[in-house]
């Protein structure tokens, strides 16, 4: 029996959909919404690394023999534009997974949708505290130190070395900014009302922060705690040296420390800044025989030889990649969306390449905090210089 003309095309285009899809079957879809545009652009970096990593993995064979499909759209650190990608990369491109995108707002407006459609939200780049939740948002899994930790960190080191303090706080109004208070002011106990002189804060819509620090510095305040991001970091060090304020301490997040975010500002106006990270500083000559640190310059310099090395962010994309593919590694060929899950959480003290001596990673179902430890360093003008002990928020 032969086949019409119009029944032969329908019948070769249903086997070429099936070949499609097991074309597909060999690709490890991951999805992923950066700031490429916008007030945090800066941290775009994170993901040219990632990718680079990636495709650095597809070259040596893969994971299992399938290659990596590496999707990263921006989403200019604007809630909206985070939905419309997101709902992109899991209806259109059919991603297994979301990872390591940036931003508490950001996540915040897919978290739901992801968990809903049990797509895992792996490593997001955000230390609100709700995504350490297994019980209540399964498929979402941080990938920081929670800013509450973080906040506590700085508190204990304040009261250590400067008990008389008076404290100026500006900070994001968003959970990011109102986590990292509460962790700060719970670190201080009962002295944060007494310390605590001044308080101000500012939307991520405002063109500048100006007003702010100048009601901080007529509080008196002596030490400031600036909890900002991208644009805003380098305003907030820029601004405090224009109106003549000179805090003993002025501390900012662990996400606000890089190089990038300073410069505008002009590093001698950095100088003496606080920060904390889990993550060795790669331009620190004290790693410079590091086997993690040479691993991943060795990587820079084959995969990105035109990359500005200063820049911290390459490293935090490259750091996140390699656990990207000890979790995928550890799939052991079953790339469903519930093993991948489950993978994740069930990570045992596993080194990363860039990551302090003594930190590891390790998560189970019931705690899903991948990071829990970390050293504050002082910027030099030049790099940033660990001092002290590890610390975490106990």
């Amino acid at each position: 029996m032969r086949l019409s003309r119009p029944i032969l095309t329908i019948a070769c285009a249903l086997l070429g959909s099936a070949a499609a899809v097991a074309d597909d079957t060999k690709e490890i879809r991951i999805g992923q919404t950066l700031p490429y545009s916008g007030p945090a652009s800066g941290f775009g970096i994170i993901g040219r690394a990632q990718e680079a990593y990636f495709e650095k993995i597809n070259t040596e064979g893969g994971i299992n023999g399938r290659k990596i499909k590496f999707i990263s759209l921006d989403d200019a650190y604007s809630p909206p534009k985070t939905v419309e990608q997101t709902r992109k990369l899991v209806e259109q491109d059919e991603v297994l997974l979301t990872f390591n995108s940036l931003g508490t707002a950001t996540n915040n407006a897919v978290h739901r949708y992801l968990n809903s459609k049990k797509v895992p939200q792996l490593f997001v780049l955000s230390g609100a505290t709700k995504w350490a939740d297994p019980k209540n948002a399964p498929w979402t899994m941080p990938g920081m130190a929670t800013y509450q930790s973080e906040g506590v960190i700085y508190a204990k080191h304040i009261l250590q070395t400067k008990p008389d303090a008076k404290i100026a706080i500006l900070a994001q109004n968003d959970d990011f900014g109102r986590d990292y208070v509460a962790g700060f002011k719970r670190g201080l106990g009962d002295k944060a009302a007494s310390m605590i002189v001044s308080e101000a804060s500012y939307e991520t819509s405002a063109p500048t922060i100006s007003s702010q620090l100048a009601t901080l510095k007529a509080s008196g305040a002596n030490v400031m705690f600036g909890v900002v991001l991208g644009k805003f970091t380098s305003q907030m060090i820029k601004g405090v040296a224009e109106i003549n304020w000179k805090p003993d301490m002025l501390f900012v997040p662990t996400s606000a420390s890089s190089i990038s975010f300073l410069e505008p500002a002009g590093l001698d106006n950095a100088v003496g800044l606080i920060s904390s990270s889990n993550q060795k500083d790669t331009l620190d000559a004290q790693w410079a025989n590091d086997e993690g640190v040479k691993e991943y310059f060795a990587f820079m310099k084959q995969h990105m030889p035109n990359a500005d090395l200063s820049n911290s962010n390459y490293a935090a994309g490259f750091q996140y990649a390699t656990l990207m593919v000890k979790v995928l590694k550890a799939c052991n060929g079953d790339f469903s969306r519930a093993n991948i899950m489950k993978q994740a959480a069930s990570l045992k003290e596993v080194p990363l390449p860039l990551l302090l001596p003594g930190i590891t990673v390790s998560t189970d179902s019931e705690d899903y905090l991948p990071f829990q430890q970390l050293r504050l360093r002082r910027f030099d003008g030049k790099s940033w210089v660990a001092f002290g002990e590890i610390l975490d928020d106990r």
